[in-house]
Parts: structure tokens; sequence; C-alpha cells
């Protein structure tokens, strides 16, 4: 039955997500960064590895489901056999359908996820119905870290986890559910979680490095170089007054 399935919603998958693409405005490319000229934006998603990550939980909680359903029908038929005959088309269907939407939606959160990085700052984007897309700047980056599970370690990915200035739980709303934490970002299945990581590092130390009297810097973020000399200036008069008083 399982590989039944895989083979209707491949059919399907095609014709949904054109509908999603063109009707609902579903993006199918990555976002995009501000960036100086000639800097190079990269743009990537997690990897082939997360998505068999991810059918390995699917098929594993269809099975069981799938079980479940099939011991129901088979304890009302050997009680009563003419109702478990006419309740057989309804065990199929809730056999299938469930287990085909949710394969759809599988494959939907993997080509929507994507990961975006500047010299100055991370997005992420995912989402189907609701698309969620948060910016992360490297000045406001308190920790970085790489977690992964033993059955994540198998596949071959991890996750880098990005902590923000002010994190912490994302807490709960008045209804009792859970709130997002603003300040985390995660980037999700990726297979090269360790060079990742490095490269936000040093894009945070150089961050944190660069001030108003880094010439270098002023001049490749695109400034005039009359905005240039002001800021100098400030930054000279600032000095002066301190030692004065």
């Amino acid at each position: 039955m399982s590989s039944q399935v895989e083979r209707a919603t491949k059919w399907m998958y095609g014709g949904v997500w054109g509908i999603l693409t063109q009707w609902f405005r579903v993006p199918d490319h990555p976002p995009t960064l501000p960036a100086t000229p000639g800097e190079q934006i990269r743009s990537f998603r997690p990897s082939e590895g997360f998505l068999r990550y991810l059918k390995l939980q699917f098929w594993l909680t269809f099975l069981i489901f799938d079980a479940l359903i099939l011991i129901a029908w088979s304890a009302v038929t050997a009680a009563l056999p003419i109702i478990g005959l006419w309740f057989a088309p309804l065990a199929l269907t809730l056999g299938i359908v469930p287990g085909a939407v949710a394969y759809l939606a599988i494959n939907l959160r993997y080509d929507t996820t994507w990961y975006v990085l500047s010299q100055r700052s991370l997005r992420i984007r995912s989402g189907i119905w609701v698309i969620h897309e948060a910016t992360i700047t490297f000045e406001n980056i308190q920790n970085v870290t790489v977690e992964s599970g033993p059955i994540e370690r198998w596949f071959g990915i991890a996750n880098v986890i990005v902590d923000t200035a002010g994190g912490g739980e994302g807490g709960k709303n008045s209804h009792g559910k859970s709130l997002p934490n603003f300040h985390r970002g995660e980037i999700a299945g990726i297979s090269n979680a360790a060079e990742i990581r490095q490269l936000i590092l040093s894009r945070l130390l150089l961050s944190k490095s660069v001030g108003l009297g880094d010439e270098t810097y002023t001049a490749s973020r695109g400034w005039p170089a009359e905005h240039a000399a002001v800021l100098r200036e400030i930054r000279d008069a600032i000095r002066n007054n301190i030692v004065t008083e």
C-alpha cells in the first residue's frame, strides 16, 4: 500500500505545486537580501538527507496508523461480516487519503524552505499556506550552535541554531498556545552544518569589529565620500570632547 501511495502522490505533486505557485502565490525562488554591488548572496535549501529523514518519520507514522485501521476493521468484520463489508471502502479511504496528504505536505515543506546568507544578515523562509520569513542581522547574534540527533546523524544532517539578543522561550498566548521564538533562527536539515556555523561566526566577527573609523568598510557600503568625511568628523569631535572633559 505504501508504494501505491507514493506513486499516486508523486503524480499529484506536480499539479499541486503548480496550483500553489500560480493561484496562491507561493514563491518558487529564494528570498532576497540587501547587498552591496558585487556582493555574492548564498541561497540554499535543506539537503536531500533532510527530505529522506522527514519521509522516514512519515512512513513510520503511516504504517502504525494503517495497522490500527486494519486491526479495527478486522475486528468488526470478524464480529459482523456484513458491517465489515460495508465499511471496507471507508477503511481503505482512511488508510490512503491521510497518508497521501501528509506525503504531499512533506515535499511541499522541503521545496518551500530557503536559507539566504549575505555579508550582514541571514534570512529564513518557510511555509505554504502561511509563509514565515525571518531576518537575523549578524550584529545581534549572541550564540551559534549545531544540534543533531542520532537519526539525523544517520542521514548526515544537522541543524544550525542561531540565538540573538533577548533570546528565550516564545511563551504562550491568551489561549495557551505556544508563541514562536522571534529571537531564534534554525537552519534545519543541512549536510554542511559545521561549515555554515563557521561562516556565520566569521561574518559575525567582521560585523562587530567594523566601526565608523573603518574607511574600507564605509566605501564598500557605497556611501558617498562626503558622508564618510562627516561621520569621521563627528567621531573625532566626540573623542576630543571626551579627552577634554
